[in-house]
């Protein structure tokens, strides 16, 4: 038991590193808004992060329709 819980911990790890790195890649990318994994990381973000993605997004692509998670609250289209 004890050899198993550092390789769940290692695991564990990689996919929070994993996971994280895709989001900020997202976050800052400059090719498209529309990716489909980024996009929906950032909807399952906590409102902090999703906001700073938003907004990172929004200033890379100001003329572009928001991507799901990035829209107004209130159902209208438009950057948050």
């Amino acid at each position: 038991m004890k050899s198993i819980l550092p390789i769940l911990i290692a695991i564990v790890i990689a996919i929070t590193a994993t996971l994280g790195w895709r989001f900020y890649a997202y976050a800052t990318n400059t090719e498209s808004p529309y990716d489909e994994v980024g996009i929906e990381l950032n909807s399952r973000a906590p409102r902090p992060l999703n906001d700073w993605a938003c907004g990172r997004l929004k200033a890379n692509f100001p003329n572009a329709v928001p991507p799901y998670g990035c829209n107004r609250d209130d159902g209208t289209v438009g950057w948050r």
